[in-house]
């Protein structure tokens, strides 16, 4: 069949649009095999930052674990670890040295206790105000004033505590002396509300709102509602922070510092004068125990001991939220 030059001339343009459209195909696959290129080793590049950050993290953790143990070892060498443990008296810079922790441990288990009873109820009680009761105008107010108050540095508190709650408790019970544990622990219990309120808060309000209406078209009151619905919903998250918050408080140094003093005191008074594992770890990193001897690594072996007790209350915590925790 014979095709005119002119019959050619009219599909030129068509031709031509086709071929145009071609290879913007062409082009367009092009552009979303690089773009998917590009996609992959950027997520090649982000997860490999990621484990690097990881394994700082990972090498980090072991590398106190080693300093602590092997610094340790020429503490146990010298003085055993029975007497270390069940000790009862320490003194560790007096010409014939003892080295029982127990009093340390006494001063650091009575502040954490009474921080715990200040902290732990006005903490939760924060938070469910927040939580089930506080409408938006109200819960703007009240939170940033506890970020303010957490964001407060520790160093502040233990002056106010030497400053103000000391005084104040001399004027309640003159027997108080002026470096005391209560004073130290009413400090750390304000420091630590911040920490059990905001995360029980976030706990209570991950708890699904069809309970809550489920429990008053029942018949339930509001407060019933609360701690007999909500909170036994969340107690996963609210067992948390509070053995977060006990974390926290058993390493507080400089409050204890500053408030509690430095005198090794195996009792249970609060009104006297403790010192606490923390407060004694900054007292010999002063330079007292010179280099090699036992009261030196004593500092590393009582270093050893808080990490441990650190570290089961941080099991503790991984347990209760494991074993509480509920699916909704």
């Amino acid at each position: 069949m014979d095709i005119s030059l002119n019959e050619i001339e009219k599909f030129m343009p068509e031709m031509e649009i086709n071929m145009t459209r071609s290879t913007s195909a062409l082009q367009d696959r092009k552009n979303a095999n690089n773009r998917i290129k590009r996609m992959k080793l950027s997520n090649i590049v982000a997860k490999n930052i990621l484990f690097l950050f990881a394994i700082v993290t990972i090498l980090t953790t072991i590398g106190i674990i080693i300093s602590l143990l092997k610094d340790s070892i020429g503490f146990f060498e010298e003085i055993p670890i029975k007497d270390f443990l069940f000790g009862r008296v320490w003194t560790p810079l007096f010409s014939e040295p003892e080295f029982g922790v127990l009093p340390l441990v006494c001063g650091t288990l009575l502040i954490t206790l009474i921080s715990a009873v200040i902290s732990i109820p006005i903490g939760l009680f924060t938070a469910i105000y927040l939580s089930e009761y506080a409408n938006k105008r109200v819960r703007k107010i009240i939170k940033p004033i506890l970020e303010v108050l957490a964001g407060i540095p520790s160093i502040v508190f233990g002056y106010f505590a030497l400053t103000t709650i000391t005084p104040f408790l001399k004027g309640i019970i003159p027997q108080t002396e002026i470096f005391n544990a209560l004073s130290a622990s009413i400090a750390i219990g304000v420091m630590t509300i911040p920490l059990v309120s905001s995360l029980s808060e976030d706990a209570l309000r991950a708890v699904p709102d069809s309970l809550r209406q489920g429990a008053l078209a029942l018949g339930s009151t509001k407060m019933e509602t609360s701690l007999k619905v909500v909170v036994p919903a969340a107690i996963s998250g609210i067992s948390a922070s509070f053995v977060l918050a006990i974390s926290r408080a058993i390493g507080e140094t400089m409050i204890v510092t500053i408030a509690a003093g430095a005198r090794p005191n195996l009792t249970f008074n609060p009104l006297e004068s403790v010192q606490t594992m923390t407060s004694f770890i900054v007292q010999a990193s002063q330079g007292d125990n010179p280099h090699g001897t036992v009261g030196y690594y004593s500092l590393f072996a009582v270093g050893l001991l808080l990490f441990l007790i650190t570290l089961g209350l941080n099991i503790l915590s991984h347990y209760m939220v494991d074993k509480y925790r509920k699916e909704y």
